[in-house]
């Protein structure tokens, strides 16, 4: 069924016969949709719309008029009932042609990029082939394939063992090489688990990388995925319940290492044995590679949609991702003018609060902060006045920023004209309580911040007092904002209004109300 594509046919093509279906049942070209019209008038033409095809003639399957015969009309069709339904089966089919070689793949690296310069040599041991017998191939990958091996002299003189063989001829970049690399030290490094195969050591030599697997008895089961085909993908609840234990155990200890394995699927599980209840071991770890809980985290705040709680460019330059490299200088950043100016325009309890949070501000968050406190050249004493800031500004003046109104928003932080502010205060001024909120440990933080507050700085107040305090005028529905705010124990500020008083009040939030 769908769109006709083709010309109709000429009139010397006749129906099918011994037809499944009755005649009321049969396809008819072009049909009409209401009766309106003739199958005669409507046969053969083309779209207006799109001239190249004619419309399908699906839509008359449902109608009981016998179609009229034409010398232009599309001969009869007949479809069997019902449909097949789609093969839930057939990424496994395409996995297994491209196993067999039936499918081309493109190969590593594009197959165009020049290999000149690549340092293929791995220090890895040489003497390969003078230790082991090379056997018969036992399983293939899409970057290298592993046969059986035997020990050729010594106490384990015979003793077979499974050896992947990494061809350098696939390395043709430095990306690829260095997937070599790390794949080594994950393998050398993880160790002690059931379900892992035991790596011993890895060789190499002008062709190959070798990596010899001790202990591993070539996994005669074969892998999960013909496993799955050969039971036609249906299991008990206890087994799948034995297969996913063995799965989620490997994958558990390999996360607790810091290790995330990245190709994780049936074909990359071996059976030891062929007995039902054989042991799994995940293989492959071609792909795996360290967990970076700091990359994840760059990406995850930079996507946010929240403006508020997303990175700026300049704090983005001074994540721990990206922050060790040399030409990336932190610059200055508008959002911290901003935040002083909210500051500053704050109830000396919403500082009080903001000074108790700043102080649970991580090395790293702390590192943003101190480049940009840096930025503003503070005097010999270490703090920084309405001069320090128009003179930074001024070094990166151009004539936007008179357009852009920045001079009349530098006048909103006149108050800096008659006092100076140090870097502990800075940092209370320059934080944002959105972005910290939109962190995993921003609880951590408040509950830190809090405890803080209830020993320096929280103390009895009336309603009316935090009203004027935040500067609340008489039109607010003062008890129906703050009636949450406070303890009934002893009035002093609550959590939630420790939580509230940080974002301060808006007139979202009184709207809220």
């Amino acid at each position: 069924m769908g769109l006709c594509h083709s010309k109709p046919p000429s009139s010397d093509r006749v129906p099918a016969q011994n037809s499944p279906l009755p005649a009321s049942e049969s396809v008819k070209p072009n049909g009409d949709n209401d009766g309106d019209h003739s199958a005669a008038n409507n046969e053969g033409k083309k779209s207006p719309f799109f001239p190249f095809f004619s419309p399908s003639p699906a839509h008359s399957f449902f109608s009981k008029k016998t179609p009229a015969t034409s010398g232009n009309s599309t001969p009869k069709r007949f479809f069997k009932r019902p449909f097949p339904p789609p093969s839930p089966a057939k990424h496994i089919r395409a996995v297994l042609a491209r196993r067999h070689g039936s499918v081309k793949t493109i190969p590593e690296g594009g197959g165009g990029e020049s290999e000149v310069g690549l340092d293929k040599s791995f220090g890895f041991s040489k003497g390969f082939s003078s230790k082991y017998e090379m056997g018969e191939e036992v399983g293939r990958g899409h970057f290298g394939y592993t046969c059986a091996a035997k020990f050729k002299k010594g106490d384990a003189k015979g003793q077979q063992v499974a050896v992947k063989v990494i061809p350098k001829a696939k390395m043709t970049t430095a990306i690829a090489i260095e997937d070599v690399r790390r794949e080594v030290k994950i393998l050398r490094a993880l160790s002690g688990h059931n379900n892992l195969p035991h790596f011993y050591d890895a060789y190499e030599d002008h062709d190959n990388v070798y990596i010899w697997f001790v202990g591993f008895r070539l996994c005669e089961g074969g892998e999960l995925l013909d496993r799955i085909l050969s039971r036609g993908g249906k299991y008990t609840e206890e087994d799948a319940k034995t297969v996913m234990i063995q799965i989620l155990n490997v994958v558990a200890f390999c996360h607790l290492q810091g290790v995330v394995h990245r190709d994780l699927k049936p074909e990359n599980f071996l059976y030891t044995s062929k007995e039902d209840t054989s042991q799994l071991k995940a293989i492959d770890f071609g792909l795996s590679d360290y967990v970076r809980p700091e990359a994840r985290d760059f990406v995850k705040r930079l996507l946010n949609k929240d403006p508020r709680r997303r990175l700026t460019a300049a704090q983005a330059l001074s994540h721990p991702w990206i922050k060790d490299l040399n030409d990336a200088k932190v610059p200055l950043d508008i959002l911290v003018f901003k935040l002083m100016r909210a500051y500053l325009r704050s109830s000396s309890l919403r500082k009080a609060a903001l000074r108790a949070l700043s102080k649970t501000l991580t090395v790293d968050e702390l590192f943003y902060l101190r480049e940009q406190f840096a930025l503003l050249e503070p005097s010999k004493n270490g703090t920084i006045s309405l001069e320090n800031i128009k003179s930074a500004l001024m070094k990166m003046a151009t004539d936007a920023m008179k357009d852009s109104r920045i001079p009349e928003f530098l006048a909103q932080l006149s108050a800096l004209q008659y006092r100076r502010m140090d870097f502990e205060e800075f940092c209370a001024a320059a934080l944002s309580v959105h972005q910290l909120e939109a962190l995993d440990r921003w609880e951590q933080h408040a509950r830190c911040a809090y405890e803080l507050f209830e020993k320096e700085g929280n103390r009895p107040i009336m309603i009316d007092e935090l009203a004027s305090e935040l500067g609340l005028g008489p039109s607010v529905p003062v008890h129906a904002v703050l009636h949450d705010w406070l303890r009934h124990t002893d009035g002093k500020l609550s959590f939630l209004g420790f939580v509230k008083l940080l974002h301060g009040v808006s007139n979202r939030t009184i709207k809220a109300h």
